[in-house]
C-alpha cells in the first residue's frame, strides 16, 4: 500500500512541477471574417438599404416643425431618431466584433455621410433647445445619443414650456 501512495504522490508532484515551470501557451490571434466576398456583399446591400431608410426617417423627424415635437406627435419625432441611433450604435458595436479593426474602419465611414453629420448637428440643436432628453431613447440609442450630445448645454425649454 505504501508503494501505491508513493506513486500517487510522485504523479501529483510531477504535474504541479510541469504546470508551474512550463510556459503558458500563447493565445492564437483572433481570425476575423474578411470584409469582402459574395457573402459580405449580399448581406451588406440589405444593411445599406436599412441605413438609407433610417437616415430618411431621422431627417424627416428632425425636419418636423418645432411645435410638432411635443404632445401627441412626439412619439413620431422620438421614434425616427431612436431607430436611427439604435442601429448606428449596434453596427458600431458589432462590425468590430465580427470583422475586427477593418470592420471598425468600414462602419465608421458608412456612418459619416453628409446626412449623418446633419442628423448629428440637428440632434444637438434639438437637445440644446430642450426637445430631447436621454431618457427618451432605449438602451443602445441612449449610448449613441449621449456621445452625440456630450458637451451640449440645455438652454431652451422645449417641451417643458
Amino acid at each position: 500500500m505504501s508503494r501505491l501512495w508513493f506513486i500517487v504522490w510522485a504523479i501529483v508532484i510531477w504535474q504541479v512541477a510541469v504546470r508551474t515551470w512550463t510556459p503558458a501557451a500563447t493565445p492564437t490571434p483572433e481570425s476575423f471574417t474578411p470584409i469582402s466576398g459574395i457573402e459580405f456583399d449580399e448581406h451588406e446591400k440589405y444593411i445599406e438599404d436599412a441605413r438609407r431608410s433610417n437616415r430618411k426617417d431621422a431627417l424627416a423627424a428632425l425636419d418636423r416643425p418645432w411645435s410638432e415635437r411635443c404632445g401627441p406627435n412626439r412619439p413620431k419625432f422620438i421614434g425616427g431618431l431612436n431607430a436611427y441611433y439604435h442601429d448606428r450604435q449596434n453596427q458600431h458595436d458589432r462590425y468590430p466584433e465580427i470583422y475586427g479593426p477593418a470592420g471598425a474602419d468600414y462602419i465608421a465611414k458608412q456612418w459619416d455621410t453628409p446626412d449623418d453629420r446633419r442628423i448629428v448637428r440637428l440632434t444637438q440643436e434639438a437637445f440644446a433647445n430642450g426637445y430631447l432628453r436621454l431618457s427618451d431613447f432605449d438602451g443602445l440609442a441612449t449610448e449613441m445619443v449621449s456621445a452625440v450630445v456630450l458637451g451640449e448645454r440645455v438652454t431652451g425649454r422645449g417641451c417643458a414650456a
